[in-house]
This record gives C-alpha cells, sequence and structure tokens, in this order.
C-alpha cells in the first residue's frame, strides 16, 4: 500500500493522518529505499542547467536582436513587429505545455524524446531565420519555431530537478535555472560579436549547429523519476483552480513575468536611449544575464535555509523597489546602469528560480507537472504583450522610459502582494497540521498527504470554531517570522 492510500485510509477511519504520518516506520522505509538526495541528481542538473542555457539563455539574446532590427530596419518592420517577435517566443514555448506534458506522460516518448524534439524545432527556427527576409518569416522561424522548441525543452525538464532532492531542491533547482543567466551573457556577447564580423545569416547557422549538439548531449544526460514518483501528467488539470493557493501563485507568476520581460527585453535599448554607445549597451545587457546566473543559486541556497516563500517574495520586492526608485534615479551614466543590471538582474528572474520549488509547497510533488502546464498556459498572453506594452509605452528623447520604468516597478510590488498573501496562507496551513520541518518535507514530496492532514484535522476539530479561527489564523500569516 502506497503513503497516499494510507493516507487516504486514514481519512476513512478517523484516525489522525499527522501523527499517522511521523511515525509509520514504513513511510522513511520508502524515503530511504526510494529515493537518495543527490546522487545522480547532480548530473540532471548539470543537464538542465546547460539546457537553459541554451534555450532560455538564447531568448534572452534577443534583445541584441531587437536592438540590431530596431537600429537598421532589416526586415522593413514596425517596432511592435519586431517586439512582437520576442514575446511571441516566450509565449509560444508557454503554449506548447500541454504537448510537452501529454508527451512526457506518454510511455512512447518520454522526457528524453520530448527534449530532443524540442531541440529539432529549435534547430530549424534558427536555420530558417538565417534565410529570412521578410517579418513574416522571422515570425515563423525565430517566433514560432524556436518557441515551439524552446516550450518542449522547458516544459519536459522543468520538473525533473525537484524529483531529485529534498533539503537542497531549492538550490539544485535555482542552478539548473541560473543557466539561462550565463547562456544570456555568452550569447548576448557573440551574437553582437557575429553579427558584427560574419554577417546575420551566419550568426543564426552558427547558433544553430551549437544548439543542436549541446542540446542533444544534455536531453541524454537527463533522466526523470516520474515512475518512482507516481508523477501526473495532466495537461488540463482544471481542478487546481480550486485552491486559493494556487490562484494566489498563479497571480504572483503573472505580474512577476510582465515585469520581467519588460526589464529584459528592454535594458539594453534604454541603455541606448540615454546616450550609451550599442556595445556599452549590449556589454550592460550582458551583465545582467550574468548577474542571473550568479544570483539563482544564491536565491536557492537561501531558500533552503530561510524558506522558500519567503525569498521567492522578499527577492521580488527588492526588485521592484529597485526600478522604482534606482531605474528612474540612478541610470543616467554608463556605471549607473551596470550598478543597476547587477543588482536587478540577480532577482529580476527569481519566479523561474522558484516555481518548480514553489509548486511542490503549492501542490506536492507528484502534481509538479500538471502544475507547471497549467501555469505556463496562464503566462501565454502576459509574455506575448508584455514587450509590445513596453514599446508603446515608450517615448522618444529623455525620460522617455519613464512610463516603462514605472509600469515594471508596480507589477514587482503587485507580485510581491499577491506572493505574500500566498505565504500568510501556507503558514496557517502548516500550522493545521502540526508537523515538524522534517516531516514536512516528507509530506510535500507524498502528493496528497498534507491535503489529507488537514481534511482530517477539519473533521476532527469542533465546527463551530472554524468560521472565526481560519481568517484570523491567515491573516497572521502575513507578519509572522517562519521558515516557509
Amino acid at each position: 500500500m502506497t503513503v497516499s492510500n494510507r493516507g487516504q485510509e486514514n481519512i476513512e477511519n478517523g484516525n489522525d493522518a499527522p501523527n499517522e504520518i511521523a511515525s509509520q516506520p514504513q513511510y522513511n522505509a520508502q524515503s530511504q529505499d526510494e529515493f537518495k538526495e543527490g546522487g545522480y541528481g547532480w548530473v540532471v542538473i548539470f543537464g538542465v542547467f546547460i539546457l537553459n542555457a541554451h534555450t532560455w539563455g538564447l531568448n534572452s539574446s534577443y534583445a541584441v536582436f531587437l536592438a540590431y532590427y530596431l537600429r537598421t530596419g532589416t526586415f522593413g518592420a514596425s517596432e511592435l513587429g519586431y517586439a512582437f517577435v520576442g514575446g511571441l517566443s516566450i509565449s509560444i514555448a508557454l503554449l506548447a505545455s500541454p504537448l510537452a506534458t501529454s508527451l512526457v506522460g506518454w510511455k512512447r516518448c518520454g522526457t528524453r524524446r520530448t527534449i530532443f524534439l524540442g531541440v529539432i524545432f529549435e534547430t530549424i527556427g534558427f536555420i530558417g531565420s538565417s534565410f529570412a527576409s521578410k517579418l513574416w518569416h522571422l515570425v515563423l522561424s525565430q517566433g514560432v519555431s524556436f518557441g515551439l522548441g524552446m516550450g518542449l525543452c522547458f516544459v519536459a525538464s522543468a520538473s525533473v530537478p525537484p524529483q531529485w532532492f529534498v533539503k537542497r531542491r531549492s538550490f539544485a533547482n535555482s542552478i539548473a535555472a541560473s543557466g539561462s543567466g550565463f547562456g544570456g551573457l555568452c550569447y548576448s556577447l557573440a551574437t553582437n560579436a557575429m553579427i558584427s564580423n560574419i554577417s546575420l545569416p551566419w550568426a543564426f547557422r552558427i547558433i544553430a549547429i551549437i544548439c543542436f549538439v549541446v542540446n542533444s548531449v544534455a536531453a541524454y544526460l537527463i533522466r526523470d523519476r516520474n515512475a518512482a514518483i507516481g508523477s501526473v501528467h495532466v495537461a488540463f488539470d482544471w481542478k487546481l483552480f480550486k485552491r486559493p493557493s494556487f490562484l494566489l501563485m498563479q497571480a504572483w507568476m503573472v505580474l512577476s513575468l510582465i515585469a520581467y520581460v519588460i526589464l529584459v527585453f528592454s535594458i539594453v535599448d534604454y541603455s541606448q536611449s540615454v546616450g550609451l554607445t550599442a556595445s556599452q549597451a549590449s556589454l550592460v545587457g550582458a551583465l545582467f544575464n550574468l548577474s542571473q546566473g550568479l544570483g539563482r543559486p544564491l536565491i536557492g541556497l537561501s531558500s533552503d535555509s530561510v524558506g522558500r516563500l519567503n525569498i521567492a517574495n522578499l527577492s521580488t520586492l527588492f526588485c521592484g523597489l529597485l526600478c522604482l526608485f534606482f531605474w528612474i534615479f540612478g541610470t543616467k551614466t554608463f556605471a549607473g546602469c551596470i550598478v543597476f543590471a547587477l543588482l536587478s538582474g540577480s532577482v529580476a528572474g527569481v519566479m523561474w528560480a522558484t516555481v518548480a520549488p514553489i509548486s511542490a509547497e503549492v501542490v506536492g510533488l507528484a502534481l509538479i507537472p500538471s502544475a507547471l502546464s497549467m501555469t505556463w498556459l496562464v503566462l501565454v498572453l502576459p509574455a506575448t504583450f508584455a514587450e509590445v506594452i513596453a514599446v508603446s509605452l515608450r517615448r522618444p528623447g529623455e525620460g522617455g522610459y519613464i512610463r516603462v520604468q514605472l509600469l515594471t516597478a508596480f507589477f514587482y510590488i503587485g507580485a510581491f502582494i499577491f506572493g505574500w498573501a500566498l505565504r500568510a496562507w501556507k503558514v496557517w496551513e502548516l500550522e493545521q497540521v502540526r508537523l515538524e520541518k522534517e516531516e514536512r518535507e516528507l509530506a510535500i514530496r507524498d502528493e496528497g498527504v498534507l491535503s489529507s492532514a488537514l481534511e482530517t484535522q477539519s473533521h476532527n476539530s469542533d465546527p463551530r470554531s472554524q468560521p472565526s479561527r481560519r481568517p484570523f489564523s491567515i491573516v497572521k500569516g502575513l507578519w509572522v517570522i517562519e521558515r516557509v
């Protein structure tokens, strides 16, 4: 009998589920026999790291392509048209999540083959871009094909790192996520150099060759534990939206993503708008990506010790305050732009480093693939139009970016508000079941145990006390100091 089945039996018999979880030796034996912290998991982390570097890292370098398109008018399109291509690649990647989730769950395909299929689409996208002569060619190649490939690679691999870790789950996941920062650094510098020295078409072809080789190796290294943990790969699990905690998580992700997309795609063009040269602006963008690569492991390391929701929300608030004050008042010089890039880059993409571990906190480890699939679908429209909105708000001349800066700052601060409400909900939830630190981690690993414990707790308590105690307990989580 599995742990989840025992938990369900406890509910039916009216037993105390939390105490049963903690006291059953079979549960601990199962944990030790079926799961070992790290091990081959570090190889998996390396594979996901280089995969992110050659998917999301490449996508970050679109800021360099965008600056080149705007400066030269290569395809004779409007500024909004070029901005739409960058947002489209992200939205297509997220829109591919149901397909990727279904392919991973299909026995004939699985994680590795899904990733390799994404590698093929990504390669086709860059080769097609090298022959593009009109904007719609670019939309189909650098937008749709590359976005589809990136989505298949990302969705198939995003839920794998948390499967190999418990105590160091956030740290390991953030190392994997930091690959996008280091990839963005390398490709931001390399793309600008290749375009200048060997032309735009050959830059695309060289990138295509590199991506195919490196990502194929990454696909071979990544190994999932879906069978061991009983992962549920349901592409459209609408029942998740009945959970208030999941809705709060979606609000945090949506607002964070809009702000992040605006910041990562606008920072190079903004630097040029305040008088920096193209090479100086490219360096600012590269340092922003470097800071992402260095900052995400630190976010993960601190998350495991201080709390995943604590660090995610404080980092979100810090980035919002940086945009509200530093970006507006302190980036009129080259040095100021560099300092802002280094500070903001370390926390700007905090949602990418923490979304999988936080999903484990909200829905349980087994439901991470389904939760992420629904999350990526929710993010499609925000990702598509975030940079389009930013470009439409931009004005020529000094202070032309003020509305973009304010919008970015307020979106980050709004994301913090929803994220902190999620933290308050989680504090209340953990207080209800009264589990110790290690027992909480084990409950999170086994989907349904924590919710079963809550349900049993509700059945065993006095119903008359629930309406008055529960709202106050949730509100108390807004200011209580606790590792969560």
